[in-house]
């Protein structure tokens, strides 16, 4: 299994909601990257989900736009931000890694190098935004070979016979995108997320996570009733545009702004949770 796999069986488990931060990878300075993910770590992280900076983002809102400037304008690359990943590797073996972004710089560095290198940094899964289900059978069979799982994203848009279609491919997790727009957009309303994400519990047995739109510990406790991933970007981005010139108050708003949202996903998995089964846990 991958530790993708595992970490999310041992979340099935133990009844627990999986908590998915975001960074941009290099911002406010490449190296900051690994401190703010082993700090997200000591504040309930369960998957690091770091972003690749690209000069011509698809999806991404004007938020993480400006934090995938800030980073190139440090210069950062593909193959920086898998230095970053083996520095963070060096404290944490535990802890799974996807890289969210694009396929350019991929197909830039070859499909097959990425895989190679990306598996000995320490990276578990590969998201990239603009592979189409047309495009997957090309690409994501040798992620998975290299052992680095092909996360799919899953707009709302997306008809039944094409979220299978995209299924096939998929490993890891699926990243379902809450409402239609860019990361940061709008505000999210999780009132018919559940039957969004029907007819992709229908199509894989892969975890579901959700993102775009998760702004404050009610939105992720929300989720948490639906998903099995709670999957948070742009609030924390924001953290480091405004605290980044002191890197210290940077990763204390991080832990503080992911904390919260850990604390309320933990309330809600605990009621739900059979209090017969509570009371045998604590005898």
């Amino acid at each position: 299994m991958s530790r993708l796999a595992d970490r999310f069986a041992e979340l099935k488990s133990a009844r627990r909601t999986a908590l998915i931060p975001y960074l941009t990878a290099g911002d406010p300075a490449p190296d900051a990257t690994a401190d703010f993910m082993h700090a997200l770590v000591e504040a309930g992280a369960d998957v690091i989900e770091l972003g690749v900076p690209f000069t011509d983002p698809m999806a991404d809102g004007p938020v993480i736009q400006a934090a995938c400037e800030r980073a190139l304008a440090h210069n950062t690359s593909l193959r920086d931000v898998l230095d970053m990943v083996e520095r963070f590797r060096e404290r944490d073996t535990d802890t799974p890694v996807v890289l969210m972004g694009y396929f350019n710089p991929i197909d830039s560095m070859g499909l097959e190098i990425f895989g190679k290198r990306a598996r000995a940094a320490g990276v578990d899964g590969a998201l990239i935004v603009d592979m189409t289900a047309e495009e997957a059978p090309d690409i994501a069979p040798a992620l998975a070979e290299a052992g680095i799982d092909p996360v799919c994203l899953i707009a709302p848009t997306t008809g039944e016979a094409r979220i299978a279609r995209i299924c096939e491919n998929a490993a890891g997790f699926i990243y379902y995108v809450s409402f239609k727009g860019v990361t940061g957009a709008s505000s999210l309303d999780t009132g018919g997320l559940a039957a969004q994400i029907a007819p992709i519990r229908r199509a894989t047995r892969l975890p579901v996570g959700v993102g775009f739109g998760v702004r404050t510990p009610e939105n992720a406790a929300a989720v948490a009733a639906v998903a099995d991933a709670v999957v948070v970007g742009s609030a924390l981005v924001r953290q480091i545009a405004e605290h980044g010139a002191d890197r210290s108050a940077a990763a204390r708003k991080l832990s503080e702004t992911l904390a919260a949202m850990r604390a309320a996903i933990d309330r809600y998995d605990e009621s739900k949770r059979d209090p017969n089964e509570q009371e045998g846990e604590s005898a």
